[in-house]
């Protein structure tokens, strides 16, 4: 029986472990949920999965959860001490960091300190600090499992081979909703367009990042950390179909791919069940009807957030912390209506372009660097807005 915290319990994330969870009784328990503003649903999956602990985002929202709860409830704890709380629970063998965007780094990198074993859905956390979590975890001697269909896709085709074997990665994109846009139609797309996705059922801000390929650049930049191998040997092909979900090109030119119908349940029980597989009511793939796949190189005109993701990694420092708080901001604010779709990129390049401290040697430098870029580019919205 393996004893899991889960962050994040009630994005789409969240939901699929829990649906396996639910699946799978006698393979694992629940000690600990955390959950954002839902706190409907989050009560729904205390009632049905007896955490011991169970953390929100304010206050008032625990107090609330509490009084529904009533005095039988498990204990309710709220802010970022409640997060670190949950994350790291003695009795926890594994913690699912599906919290969305930087907030998860904080908690993420306090279950890594209580020797915690991640299943890693929060690609910010590598993003904003993947030389910190990735040493520390060394250190620590925890394994950090990939969630993201992708990564976990590089990782199932790199075992059993040698890693200085590898001659590059290669993420495969959907292209999201837009790949058949022209860039001035790109300029009239509404958020309601964007959070059209053809192949995926994600979060509000994961699907936007997947309208302007930052998800992906994001992605890149995850690799880079996951699998110790510089940009200029991580490739992105859009590939419509979403069925390869990533691949590995070896020194002899083999390329060992991981295929599956587009499932977010498949990568996330390998990490949960790591090494074995487990049953999943998953349709089989059926490649006869499918009939096609295929790929091509994305357009860095209409999608530049990939390239700005790329350019990020290679600068180093602070530069990926930067980007993505500021992508952050910009696609919040995209959501709300007061910027263009298109402009989510020229602000993230603003603040990229300003001058700043450049040292990241502990999580205060990055809680810092975040802070000062969520300030920029909301200065920058509010002078083009």
């Amino acid at each position: 029986m393996k004893n899991l915290v889960i962050l994040g319990s009630t994005g789409s994330i969240g939901v699929n472990a829990l649906d396996i969870v639910a699946d799978h009784p006698d393979k694992y328990r629940v000690v600990a949920l955390t959950a954002g503003n839902n706190i409907d649903l989050l009560h729904e999956q205390i009632r049905s999965f007896r955490p011991e602990i169970v953390a929100v985002l304010s206050e008032s929202q625990a107090r609330d959860l509490r009084h529904r709860l009533g005095p039988q409830g498990p204990e309710v704890l709220s802010g970022v001490q409640g997060l670190v709380f949950c994350a790291t629970h003695d009795a926890a063998d594994m913690v699912v960091s599906a919290i969305v965007g930087a907030a998860g780094l904080v908690p993420t990198m306090a279950a890594i300190e209580a020797c915690k074993d991640v299943a890693l859905a929060n690609k910010e956390t590598l993003v904003c600090a993947g030389s910190l979590v990735m040493s520390r975890a060394l250190e620590k001697e925890v394994r950090i499992f990939p969630v993201d269909s992708e990564h976990s896709a590089i990782f199932q085709s790199l075992e059993g081979h040698r890693r200085h074997d590898v001659r590059r990665l290669i993420l495969t994109a959907s292209g999201g909703p837009f790949r058949n846009r022209s860039l001035a139609e790109l300029s009239h797309v509404t958020p309601g367009d964007a959070l059209n996705h053809p192949n995926w059922e994600m979060g509000r801000k994961v699907t936007i990042d997947s309208a302007t390929m930052m998800n992906k650049g994001l992605e890149v930049i995850e690799a880079h950390w996951l699998f110790d191998l510089p940009a200029e040997r991580i490739d992105v092909h859009i590939h419509p179909q979403s069925i390869v979900h990533s691949m590995v090109e070896y020194i002899d030119g083999a390329v060992i791919a991981q295929m599956g119908v587009p499932d977010m349940r498949t990568p996330i029980a390998y990490a949960l069940s790591y090494p074995e597989r487990l049953p999943l009511k998953i349709p089989a793939l059926d490649l006869c009807e499918l009939g096609k796949l295929t790929f091509e190189k994305p357009d860095q005109q209409k999608f530049p957030c990939l390239k700005l993701a790329y350019d990020a990694l290679r600068e180093g420092g602070s530069a990926p912390a930067v980007l993505n708080a500021a992508n952050e901001v910009a696609v919040e604010a995209f959501l709300k209506g007061e910027i263009s779709f298109l402009n989510i990129s020229r602000i993230i390049t603003s603040v990229l372009e300003l001058p700043r401290e450049d040292g990241i040697e502990h999580i205060d430098d990055v809680l810092r660097v975040d802070r000062w870029a969520r300030t920029r580019a909301r200065r920058v919205i509010s002078e083009i807005s």
